[in-house]
């Protein structure tokens, strides 16, 4: 064969290869099921920011480690609801320490503390004096802060007027007229039996103490001469004192006479006295705005002594029941008031609230929540950085939407 008909074959035979090499693909399409389509990629959510792992009101746009080294973690769009509820997670439900109790309707007594002194009661004071002019003789050896009885001899003194009204009731014993003018100089008993025993007139009186009680103050010295209704004793009985409290004007409204009283006295911490209100004075005090109460205590061993310091209780009545939550509840900002509410499942939304007094570790609300609903106790501050955090960026995502 020539060479240019081995060249001819060799090129048919290559056509034809490449023919076969074409209609192979179409003819393995025919023979099976086209591949599935590919599946399509989820939508990724957008993030919005980037958040404090430890639940602080600190956020970041880009991705960034807190001072421990930790991861902030990002929030996507649409994870929080557009209403006000906070939503948590139950990890961090549990490491927060989120406590709640439901709100309840009870009496709301008040315990008011109002600092006080211990004074004299003045109905047990006694002034010891003479009706008629005196020349003391002898005082006896009683100073101030003895103790005296009733009976027990102060001083002996001369009186001319009572040596005049002696002679005669000496001279007619059986005339009233002159046993009356002694009794009137207040003469004692015993001086008059004297002169019925002896028929002689005695030529000093011994005055006694009219009852028993403390000596506060003494004023007779041997041989002074005292005019008629001179002070010379001043005796008082301490086996009943008074604690005179001083309350703040808004808290006096709701004391009334007869409430009972604690009072701690500051250099007795271990004992308290208890007492009741025996009278609310009618002044408010300008300067202090306090009201005044008095207090009767009873001092059998006399350790109150007048001018102590005392700390007074008082509980008041709590009248009718109130919508209250504990202290611990209240968020006071001081320009608003709010309750975090506990919807369960991990939502919480807070609710501003009007409050009213408060007492016994609890505050009334007056409105914002109904009998019930269930208020966050603990942790429920860590839940307003939340909702406080959720509203900024809401603004800041209101305010870059119409870039």
């Amino acid at each position: 064969m020539s060479p240019f008909a081995r060249f001819t074959g060799a090129l048919a035979l290559v056509g034809a290869c490449a023919l076969v090499a074409l209609a192979a693909p179409a003819l393995s399409a025919g023979s099976a099921s086209p591949p599935p389509a590919p599946a399509a990629e989820p939508a990724k959510k957008r993030i919005l920011y980037y958040r404090n792992p430890m639940g602080l009101a600190d956020v970041s746009p880009v991705p960034k480690k807190d001072g421990m080294g930790m991861d902030y973690q990002p929030v996507y769009e649409g994870e929080e609801a557009d209403s006000g509820a906070i939503v948590l997670p139950p990890g961090k439900i549990q490491r927060a320490g989120v406590r709640s109790e439901p709100v309840q309707a009870k009496k709301l007594g008040d315990l008011i503390r109002a600092p006080g002194t211990i004074q004299l009661d003045e109905r047990r004071v006694t002034i010891v004096s003479t009706r008629s002019t005196a020349f003391i003789e002898k005082v006896a050896d009683v100073t101030t802060g003895d103790p005296v009885r009733q009976g027990q001899v102060l001083f002996r003194f001369f009186s001319p007027e009572i040596a005049a009204a002696a002679a005669q009731y000496y001279a007619n014993p059986g005339f009233s007229g002159a046993r009356t003018r002694l009794e009137v100089l207040n003469v004692p008993a015993d001086f008059i039996a004297e002169i019925d025993r002896t028929r002689k007139v005695p030529l000093s009186v011994a005055w006694q103490a009219p009852r028993d009680g403390i000596v506060m103050e003494r004023q007779a010295t041997d041989g002074m001469k005292a005019d008629a209704g001179q002070p010379l004793f001043r005796i008082a009985d301490l086996s009943t004192v008074w604690a005179l409290v001083d309350v703040a004007e808004r808290d006096y409204p709701r004391i009334q006479p007869g409430q009972a009283v604690s009072v701690h006295v500051r250099g007795l911490p271990e004992r308290v006295f208890a007492g009741r209100v025996s009278l609310i004075y009618p002044q408010i005090n300008r300067e202090t705005r306090t009201a005044r109460l008095r207090v009767e205590l009873q001092n059998p061993d006399l350790v109150l002594r007048p001018d102590m310091y005392v700390e007074a209780e008082i509980m008041t009545d709590g009248g009718e029941k109130v919508l209250a939550v504990p202290d611990s509840a209240l968020i006071d900002s001081g320009t608003r008031k709010l309750l975090i509410l506990d919807r369960g499942e991990g939502r919480f939304e807070p609710r501003e609230v009007k409050t009213g007094r408060r007492g016994e570790g609890a505050v009334e609300i007056r409105e914002g929540v109904a009998e019930g609903d269930r208020v966050v106790t603990s942790a429920n501050f860590l839940i307003d950085a939340e909702s406080n955090l959720k509203a900024a960026l809401k603004g800041l995502s209101a305010m870059e939407e119409p870039k």
